[in-house]
């Protein structure tokens, strides 16, 4: 679902009160954009005051190179190349490593209530949660599929997906990638070899670290949506604070190049 953003500016910044798991379906236009949406979500369910969860999917237009929210760039991204390539370098609210996103990367983002979910007031269940709920889902589409490392999924020792979260007081967002048909040589090119690995890498490059799901976008849209068992659509979403996010702080040298 494209969406221009500025074009459909709302009076409410909040999303009504929800009893079960939305969907989200919304790409928006811009990278700093589809970033700021992401924090917003988490935000907006924070303001509520009262629980509310939502699943969203987007799939990114362009390239970029997303990292984590206390990530040096210098360690992380191959700058000149990324800029030969007219790839954007963004910074994430959530932890974690440098990532490549684009064309062929499947973005999922989960806000969920850790009042509803007390056993979320902790990170390795929060992982756990996301992640198996994930591999149930597509294990019964890909055989192989596992959870390694702090927040990865992998087709036996091939990654697939990369992880991070941020919490906060009552909610938190949990997102991710999850590579189909992307041009794995991207990785190799814009990003610098991790100065953190999981020991399953076993030191490996990236080419022959990652993999593409071998199954279709809306196969795999299919098998997220009842992972989480989102079936409602959701309409409303924080338009005003997802604008000001993006141009107050995502789309600025200042926050990206902060580390």
């Amino acid at each position: 679902m494209r969406h221009s953003l500025k074009a459909e500016l709302q009076q409410s910044d909040l999303i009504s009160p929800i009893s079960d798991v939305q969907l989200l379906d919304l790409t928006l236009d811009t990278p700093a954009e589809n970033l700021a949406l992401d924090e917003a979500l988490l935000l907006a369910a924070e303001a509520a005051g009262q629980p509310q969860e939502v699943l969203r999917l987007w799939e990114p237009r362009q390239f970029s190179v997303v990292i984590g929210s206390s990530s040096r760039i210098a360690n992380e991204v191959a700058l000149e190349a990324c800029r030969a390539r007219g790839i954007e370098v963004m910074r994430r609210t959530s932890g974690g490593a440098a990532v490549a996103i684009g064309p062929g990367c499947l973005m999922y983002s989960l806000v969920l209530s850790r009042q509803l979910r007390p056993e979320q007031r902790a990170i390795d269940p929060a992982h756990r949660f996301a992640l198996d709920a994930i591999v149930g889902a597509i294990g019964r589409l890909v055989p192989g599929v596992v959870r390694r490392g702090t927040s990865d999924l992998a087709i036996g020792d091939r990654k697939f997906s990369g992880n991070s979260l941020r919490m906060k007081r009552e909610h938190l967002l949990y997102h991710g990638t999850l590579l189909y048909d992307f041009p794995l040589d991207v990785f190799a090119a814009c990003l610098a070899t991790p100065p953190r690995q999981p020991a399953y890498r076993h030191g490996r490059a990236h080419n022959d670290f990652v993999t593409n799901l071998p199954i279709d976008a809306g196969s795999l849209r299919s098998a997220l949506i009842a992972a989480f068992d989102a079936h409602e659509d959701q309409s409303d979403w924080p338009r005003k604070h997802t604008i000001q996010l993006a141009t107050e702080k995502y789309a600025i040298d200042a926050w990206t190049h902060r580390f």
